[in-house]
């Protein structure tokens, strides 16, 4: 990652819903000191980033922020890719994949032309196998190219835990890994509250809490995309606090745990598929993969959402 010691850039790609959320959320956070907004619409994105500045007299930044072209990703030290046509009422992620290969297929290689040498932080979906894309087309090493993955199931996870337990969410513990996806799953085995297990607590107040429930809580974090989808047509809030949290983390070298989509290398046996897993992000991307000690169906449940992942990359590219 280009760092010149006095800025952090991001060029976002895309300013529809997501890229704007992301846009707006990294003004209110101070998340960097100069954003690009990148559309193919341009006169949008000028719009946009107007409506930005307009606001910098409450914000807690100096920010610059400007529209402009690929060529303006040359200093750029992220590059969040929003761009993509948004999911439709029904339709599941891996739908979507025919169609946004297209749409990164000509942003890819202008953005390279630039000189651009930062981290790619992908949110389009499906963002697993459209993670392996940019992969594949930049050359990249795979540590700085990044999905956003289940941050935000991890997010939602934790919110509902937190409600049915009474608990601040910051102090619930738990996963979702795997696709961000349908096939996504919660390694309940490693779910903590504070520093004792979930299942434990079930153990000691079968009355008050069930397993059951837990289950139910599971299936809501899978559905919660598609229900808000319902509702509204599209989600956006969520996922571009989420990418917030990320770019935070790798310009503050944080080295924070978080579950971002990346390449797997032998983790949990399995070798070259990009799934949500815990991650130690820093100021280059992915430091480490944090491999969690899986039982032995959480394990099957794990290879099963990569290995789906897997044949859709396979199928559709290989075929």
């Amino acid at each position: 990652m280009k760092n010149n010691g006095f800025t952090k850039k991001v060029a976002v790609i895309g300013t529809g819903f997501v890229g704007m959320s992301f846009a707006y959320a990294a003004l209110c956070f101070g998340a960097c000191d100069e954003m690009v907004l990148i559309d193919i619409n341009k006169e949008k994105a000028n719009g946009e980033a107007m409506d930005l500045n307009h606001g910098l007299a409450f914000a807690r930044t100096n920010m610059k922020i400007t529209a402009g072209d690929y060529r303006d990703c040359t200093d750029a030290d992220i590059i969040v890719l929003c761009a993509g046509v948004s999911q439709k009422p029904g339709e599941d992620r891996i739908s979507l994949l025919q169609r946004n290969r297209e749409v990164f297929q000509s942003i890819v290689a202008p953005v390279l032309y630039s000189g651009f040498d930062g981290v790619f932080l992908i949110a389009t979906n499906p963002v697993d196998i459209m993670t392996r894309v940019v992969w594949q087309e930049s050359g990249f090493d795979c540590k700085k190219v990044i999905g956003s993955g289940t941050t935000l199931d991890t997010a939602r996870l934790r919110y509902l835990l937190g409600d049915y337990f009474t608990v601040d969410p910051k102090n619930v513990h738990a996963y979702v890994i795997g696709e961000h996806g349908d096939s996504e799953m919660v390694p309940w085995s490693q779910a903590m509250i504070g520093t004792k297990p979930i299942r434990e607590i079930l153990r000691e107040n079968p009355e008050t809490y069930k397993c059951d429930d837990l289950k139910e809580i599971a299936v809501n974090v899978r559905r919660a995309g598609y229900k808000i989808i319902q509702a509204k047509s599209a989600t956006y809030y969520g996922i571009g606090l989420a990418l917030v949290r990320i770019v935070k983390s790798i310009f503050s070298d944080e080295n924070s745990v978080l579950t971002v989509s990346t390449m797997l290398r032998g983790e949990y046996g399995v070798n070259g598929v990009f799934a949500g897993v815990p991650c130690i992000l820093g100021r280059n991307g992915v430091r480490e993969i944090l491999t969690l000690k899986l039982e032995e169906e959480e394990q099957k449940q794990f290879a099963n959402s990569c290995g789906l992942l897997d044949s859709v990359w396979k199928d559709t590219f290989l075929s």
